[in-house]
């Protein structure tokens, strides 16, 4: 998805919302200070795993929905300790720093491939959680891109995976793990905010890609 497809969709989010544009252009130039002198790879780079099927896996998976996934795996965020606890990991690995951040790390340290994401309610988990991510990575915002940020489109980590690979040739995507009726609560989480983003996620998800999505129902 370009910016400018996906700049008036984010307008919207954001007056919904109620965010801060300047606290996400704030995030994402934070983490593109701290990332100088990590491994930034080209997007283009990952274009050969979204030849076949894309498998996108969300919270509600368990170690046996990846233990043998057919195809390449991108995981959205806290679904990273499914694949730890099935001894395995995903090629690519799409987070905005929250969940159990050390599955997430652990993942990376293995090979899996960070797309990391900055917006303005994780400021924070930038400044301290970015050392710990090692290997090849992309770094992405909500607002508007520059040569070195990414901007794929995309609200959540479910629904910014499936617009990275949409964007990245991938044609044949199947969600494992995704429930938008009775979503992962995080602790510390408001209910009402995470039912609100993932009416936008579904929303992006179905409504917005050109490609057939498909989703194993839980």
């Amino acid at each position: 998805m370009d910016f400018a497809e996906w700049e008036p969709v984010y307008h919207q989010i954001v007056e919904e919302m109620g965010y801060s544009i300047l606290d996400d252009e704030a995030s994402a130039r934070l983490l593109r200070q701290l990332t100088m002198n990590k491994t930034l790879i080209d997007p283009d780079e990952l274009r050969p795993l979204m030849r076949g099927r894309v498998n996108i896996i969300g919270a509600a998976a368990g170690p046996r929905d990846v233990e043998a996934l057919e195809g390449t795996a991108i995981c959205a965020g806290s679904a990273a300790s499914a694949f730890i606890e099935a001894s395995t990991i995903p090629d690519i690995l799409v987070t905005d720093l929250d969940g159990k951040i050390e599955d997430q790390k652990e993942c990376c340290k293995m090979g899996s491939v960070a797309v990391i994401h900055a917006h303005g309610d994780n400021h924070d988990l930038v400044q301290s959680q970015i050392d710990g991510f090692e290997g090849p990575m992309i770094i992405t915002t909500q607002s508007r891109p520059d040569l070195v940020l990414v901007n794929f489109g995309g609200f959540t980590d479910g629904d910014r995976a499936v617009c990275m690979a949409r964007h990245l040739g991938a044609r044949d995507i199947h969600l494992i793990g995704f429930d938008f009726r009775y979503p992962v609560i995080k602790e510390g989480e408001n209910k009402d905010v995470k039912v609100k983003k993932l009416r936008w996620a579904e929303r992006i998800i179905f409504s917005m890609n050109p490609i057939h999505v498909s989703l194993t129902s839980y």
